[in-house]
């Protein structure tokens, strides 16, 4: 896939972070709508995990690790499903975002760790690693607290035709 220059506003803010392996990433705090402990959901292919019901809506599910191409790990007691909400912005491609509404997916990350308040001094752009490697949907990297934190666009982490079929699975 080929790397393009990033525009990616990075904002001061705070950000909820998680753990997915060894790193720590962090998502924009007035994204998250839940955290909600895992539980069984019917297995699809690859990184989809299936659906679960929340409060009457069908939520789709993904796993962070496989969509990021990290190992499968085993789910344990600290294993999370944080909802977020993409498509409310309008930064979505103008075909998919042409009369839909914002979504729900869930995403499957290793444990939650807390929420921090990063100024926009801490946030550094994204690296370029050239065109081997797609960087489109890092916003930046937060450093604080002797911590460095890969800050997600999570509009972007799902491509518009996987937004689709995430769609589709909530119907």
């Amino acid at each position: 896939m080929e790397a393009t220059a990033t525009e990616n506003v990075i904002a001061e803010g705070k950000f909820l972070t998680f753990a997915l392996d060894e790193e720590i990433y962090g998502v924009e705090i007035l994204r998250v709508r839940e955290i909600i402990c895992l539980i069984t959901v019917p297995q699809t292919p690859d990184y989809m995990k299936g659906v679960i019901n929340l409060r009457g809506k069908v939520i789709p599910v993904i796993d962070l690790r496989l969509k990021f191409s990290m190992p499968e790990s085993e789910y344990t007691e600290e294993t999370r499903i944080i909802v977020v909400e993409v498509g409310a912005n309008g930064r979505l491609p103008v075909q998919w975002a042409y009369g839909h509404t914002s979504q729900k997916i869930g995403i499957i990350v290793d444990s939650v760790s807390e929420v921090l308040y990063i100024k926009g001094g801490e946030i550094e752009p994204a690296p370029g690693f050239g065109q081997a490697i797609d960087t489109k949907f890092i916003l930046g990297l937060g450093k604080t607290k002797g911590k460095i934190i890969i800050l997600l666009d999570i509009e972007k982490v799902l491509s518009s035709e996987e937004l689709e079929m995430v769609e589709q699975l909530s119907k």
